[in-house]
């Protein structure tokens, strides 16, 4: 497969409306380290030498600032910036169909998951295209805790092994027919997932996980900024 012709694109969702935080404006516009948070993450998706695309959503009235930040900061990256819906899963969706091409890779990113790395993108699209038998990639990492199974009730039902169990993060990669495929059975079906993965799963796709960070947390209440901005003053992973 000819690498050149297979296009790469990143959706980044940036619709929060800032209730954790505790702001009165959307989280992903709280600077840190003296840039707003979405900022920074695309920043580090730049660093990726395979995007062709990113496609931002975003609520209607802050498309415009979303654009202004973009500009001010000088983001080295083709980028529109479109309208997301009520829920995260529809904002997916708008920027799938904004897309709209079957034979591509596609990846997925919070806007206030500021720590991806480019070896996230990289090696997951690199990975897609040199194994046919898998369609798509969660960055995740282990769980360090134990995890409980309970009834409605309250009891506990089981205990899965810890060694099967890992938060997933984003970004989350795949190739597009089969994640267009997912997003159109959901839509048909008014099935709500948890992530990206979850309405491929449904369809019976075949998902790795990505080994990645701990340091690669989602950034949408006051300790985790205070968490994020620790991590990037002491350099830790």
């Amino acid at each position: 497969m000819d690498m050149n012709k297979i296009k790469y694109y990143f959706i980044v969702t940036a619709s929060g409306v800032g209730k954790r935080m505790g702001v009165p404006y959307p989280t992903h516009f709280h600077e840190i380290l003296g840039r707003p948070i979405f900022i920074k993450t695309l920043e580090e998706i730049s660093k990726s030498k395979f995007i062709d695309k990113v496609i931002i959503t975003t609520n209607k009235e802050n498309i415009d600032t979303v654009k202004q930040h973009i500009d001010k900061y000088n983001i080295n990256l083709e980028i529109d910036v479109i309208e997301g819906g009520s829920e995260r899963q529809y904002s997916v969706y708008n920027a799938i169909k904004f897309i709209n091409d079957r034979n591509a890779i596609i990846g997925v990113q919070d806007a206030v998951r500021p720590n991806i790395k480019a070896n996230y993108i990289d090696d997951t699209y690199n990975q897609l295209l040199e194994n046919k038998d898998i369609d798509g990639f969660v960055v995740g990492v282990p769980s360090k805790d134990t995890i409980k199974i309970i009834d409605e009730h309250g009891f506990i039902t089981s205990t899965p092994k810890r060694e099967y169990i890992f938060n997933a993060h984003t970004p989350q990669v795949f190739n597009s027919e089969i994640l267009i495929k997912a997003y159109e059975m959901a839509d048909k079906d008014n099935f709500l997932g948890t992530d990206d993965a979850s309405l491929v799963e449904r369809i019976n796709g075949k998902i790795k996980i990505y080994v990645g960070e701990y340091d690669n947390i989602k950034v949408t209440t006051i300790d985790d900024l205070k968490f994020f901005e620790w991590l990037n003053m002491n350099n830790v992973k």
